[in-house]
């Protein structure tokens, strides 16, 4: 979800990216169902496991597994914890209530990066 809210509503400061620790191997029907009827776009969506590569990638990584990260990305430097239910196996209502969870989220994001940017501009 944060993947395809982060493409539509900060793209402008987020090239966003979604890989788990576990990753169930696929985009579940109702994640889709409720991104679409919020507006947001399921397609390209994927379920893949992070990988060492994408880690070094990647300027921040979001931890919203509520699981401790382990020792393949031991240092934890660019690993910002969202505590965010697993809504896999509920209902829409739940379903519903993270997207607008991470929503808020991912747009708290963004605000903070468009203001970094905003100063690190006028600091020129």
């Amino acid at each position: 979800m944060a993947e395809a809210i982060a493409r539509y509503d900060a793209a402008d400061v987020i090239q966003p990216s979604s890989a788990g620790i576990d990753p169930l191997g696929s985009v579940a029907d109702l994640t889709k169902e409720i991104l679409a009827r919020n507006g947001y776009s399921a397609n390209g969506l994927t379920s893949d496991p992070l990988t060492h590569a994408a880690y070094e990638a990647a300027d921040i990584i979001i931890n919203m597994t509520g699981k401790p990260w382990g020792d393949d990305f031991a240092g934890h430097t660019k690993v910002e914890d969202w505590i965010v239910e697993d809504p896999y196996g509920t209902d829409p209502g739940t379903y519903q209530r993270v997207l607008e969870s991470i929503k808020r989220r991912v747009n708290q994001l963004a605000a903070a990066l468009r203001e970094k940017r905003q100063h690190g501009m006028s600091a020129k």
